[in-house]
């Protein structure tokens, strides 16, 4: 089986630690699921979500030159997919006449720009919002 980053595939759990669960993909491959990548929610402790010897559909997040494999098991989740999907709709329905108003009604390299403005700036703003809420507690 040919690994590719992106691609979901399916690996048993070998072993679960403090911060994550080793996931065996086959081949004499193993890749980590690291904590923050086991669900997506808020997770303490990794065996409250998986089991070791559990079949779990894992998304390949990087493969280094050292051999080591970063996987996540949420963004293998229809769930997070659809979530992901949604989030891109909502940037892209977008209001045109909001935009065309922003630009003072020109539909050129104006309306373009301001559009490209609100988007970015709802994007951010997504992303922060998403960053704040993993950043809780890890500050002392």
């Amino acid at each position: 089986m040919q690994l590719e980053v992106g691609k979901i595939v399916e690996g048993k759990v070998n072993k679960i630690t403090k911060f994550g669960a080793f996931v065996d993909l086959g081949e004499n491959k193993v890749g980590l699921v690291h904590i923050s990548e086991v669900a997506p929610t808020f997770v303490k402790e990794v065996g409250d979500h998986i089991k070791e010897g559990q079949t779990v559909k894992v998304k390949i997040l990087n493969l280094s030159e050292d051999g080591k494999i970063g996987l996540s098991i949420k963004q293998a989740t229809n769930a997070y997919q659809e979530q992901d999907q949604n989030r891109n709709r909502k940037i892209r329905k977008l209001d045109d006449n909001n935009l065309k108003a922003a630009s003072g009604g020109k539909s050129s390299f104006e309306y373009l720009m301001s559009k490209f403005k609100m988007e970015s700036d709802e994007t951010q703003n997504l992303l922060n919002k998403r960053d704040f809420g993993r950043s809780k507690g890890s500050r002392k």
